[in-house]
């Protein structure tokens, strides 16, 4: 399971808001030991008052949701991940090693661009999956 988490390249990350309605959005990741690193990038937003942000503030408890479609079914995956969200501003000093992992794997995206943040990290608690194989 840790594989192919490791190796893909996007994630669905559930919060819920203080009423308990949920939110779901994609997001890039980078797995560190038993800890998921997601952070906001500099790709356009609608606003800076993110929602994901905002939820884990209030609600810390995560899911995420990685999977492979194919249409050779034999080759279908998921696997959903369960932690405790935490939010690291780009100001705190712990910022910029939490984002290397986050450089190494988006080479391409992240290359020329320092990540304005803030970072997500998801303490893992939970691994979930099924194959199909």
């Amino acid at each position: 399971m840790r594989r192919r988490v490791a190796q893909a390249r996007v994630a669905r990350l559930a919060t819920v808001d203080h009423s308990g309605q949920p939110h779901v959005v994609p997001v890039c990741f980078a797995l560190e030991g038993d800890q998921l690193i997601t952070v906001i990038d500099h790709k356009p937003k609608s606003t800076n008052a993110l929602r994901r942000i905002s939820n884990v503030l209030g609600c810390p408890a995560v899911s995420l949701l990685v999977d492979q479609y194919d249409e050779d079914w034999s080759q279908l995956w998921w696997v959903r991940i369960d932690g405790q969200a935490w939010i690291v501003p780009r100001d705190r000093p712990e910022f910029e090693p939490l984002m290397e992992p986050m450089y190494m794997k988006y080479r391409g995206q992240y290359g020329m661009h320092r990540l304005p943040g803030p970072a997500l990290v998801v303490d893992i608690n939970k691994w979930v999956g099924w194959s199909a194989t």
